[in-house]
């Protein structure tokens, strides 16, 4: 008989979220990201820009740039980690690429804990960040079916300006003319 290595936890003690969630990685000074959820991929992923190694000590880091909004490469964060390790990491696509290992802390849905995140060029890719099931495992229960059990982040959004009639004032008049015209 095989012995499982997890504890195991009753669903009812388990919260459900989404196929994809808002979460935050506050060691790395992001407020909110939008990961898709993916039982399917072990390791998580986070899309990270000029990696580049450096060291404190004995130790190694990286230092990264982060663009946690999907389709804005305006807004971006700078982070600093240690690497864990690299790793291996076969993508979708079935290309091998070696990676940095991160631990950092995630908040979703009110919990916390320590995740491994792989940091890679996710610019082909729909999402930012992918939450494997390594990171979720015994925490939650996965609804395919919906998105945000957590809610969506309030954020204030930049009104667009008004378009203005660009016509002359002659313009407007005769097309008021005109107007007037058609409902006689």
């Amino acid at each position: 008989m095989l012995k499982s290595k997890h504890v195991r936890v009753s669903n009812k003690d388990k919260q459900v979220i989404g196929w994809r969630e808002w979460v935050a990685l506050p060691q790395l000074g992001i407020a909110y990201i939008k990961p898709k959820i993916d039982t399917g991929a072990r390791s998580s992923s986070l899309h990270a820009s000029g990696v580049e190694e450096f060291r404190k000590g004995d130790e190694v880091w990286v230092r990264f740039r982060v663009h946690p909004i999907q389709r804005n490469r305006e807004f971006g964060v700078e982070a600093e980690a240690q690497v864990l390790e690299y790793r291996n990491v076969r993508s979708s696509s079935g290309q091998k690429s070696r990676r940095p290992v991160i631990l950092t802390e995630i908040r979703i849905l009110g919990q916390s804990w320590p995740i491994e995140l792989t940091l890679a060029n996710r610019d082909e890719m729909g999402f930012r960040m992918l939450l494997g099931r390594e990171a979720i495992r015994g925490r939650f229960l996965v609804d395919a079916g919906r998105s945000f059990y957590g809610g969506k982040p309030t954020t204030k959004r930049k009104k667009k300006p008004r378009k203005r009639n660009k016509k002359t004032p002659a313009q407007l008049k005769r097309r008021t003319r005109e107007r007037s015209r058609e409902e006689e």
